[in-house]
């Protein structure tokens, strides 16, 4: 397996899990305009990664993993801010972390390829 389809993986389970994990929210105004924008940052972040891989040269890859990082730190962002249930902590602080640690990745990719290019 390559280290892209890994991440590939890794970044559509995090979208799946945050997807599952505002299923089970109670369904006030507030919890339902978070969860709207974390399922569409936390789904930007494989998607644009994905275009990363295909991209059609260094300028484009830059861009869409500067993408990915700033979606995954906006999912961090609606997941810190959505009440979770009873029993959704562990699940929120879970993915708290994930959103994060993705971010990490994001901006070690991004310096790497930086440091190729000049």
């Amino acid at each position: 397996m390559s280290k892209h389809y890994d991440l590939e993986e890794r970044t559509e389970t995090f979208a799946k899990r945050c997807r599952d994990f505002v299923r089970k929210l109670a369904k006030d105004l507030t919890n339902l305009e978070y969860s709207r924008q974390l399922i569409r940052a936390s789904g930007s972040v494989g998607a644009n990664y994905i275009e990363a891989n295909e991209a059609l040269g260094k300028k484009d890859f830059l861009m869409r993993i500067k993408i990915s990082r700033k979606e995954s730190k906006e999912s961090r962002y609606w997941l810190r801010l959505i009440i979770p249930g009873d029993g959704q902590q562990q699940e929120q602080e879970w993915l708290v972390q994930e959103a994060t640690e993705l971010m990490m990745i994001f901006s070690a990719i991004l310096r790497k390829a930086q440091g190729e290019q000049g």
